[in-house]
């Protein structure tokens, strides 16, 4: 009976970042911690956080992707990640430093427009609220 694999592809929202085959497993990070993956592992969906995902197969063996908040879809022996960004590479200590830098802060511009959303949010209760009001 030959080996069970997976194949795993992780998305950007403007292109597919990596497509593997014949991988034997993959462990990724959620907000309950970190969960692995195997070949036989039943479906499931998982919202990712950001941190590392690991996989493993033949050709690249143990790999690491640093990965933005997104989602996990296993159906079979299809794996899809889906994420805003995604830095590749074999050095841990490197790429951990690249999730706290670019993933985990929120530079000035998303800052703005948080703010910007948050003003016109409470705008709009209030005046929904007078409008009931009256």
């Amino acid at each position: 009976m030959p080996e069970a694999r997976m194949t795993l592809k992780i998305l950007l929202p403007s292109r597919v970042f990596a497509e593997k085959t014949g991988v034997s497993r993959i462990v990724a990070e959620t907000r309950q911690g970190s969960f692995g993956l195997l070949p036989r592992r039943l479906d499931c969906v998982a919202a990712l956080v950001p941190g590392i995902l690991c996989y493993q197969n033949d050709v690249d063996g143990e790999t690491f992707v640093a990965v933005d908040q997104g989602g996990l879809v296993k159906t079979g022996s299809q794996v899809l990640v889906s994420v805003r960004r995604a830095i590749a590479g074999r050095d841990l200590e490197q790429l951990m430093y690249a999730v706290s830098r670019e993933f985990l802060s929120l530079n000035e511009q998303e800052q703005h427009v948080r703010s910007v959303m948050a003003r016109l949010e409470s705008g709009f209760i209030r005046s929904l609220a007078e409008f009931h009001h009256d």
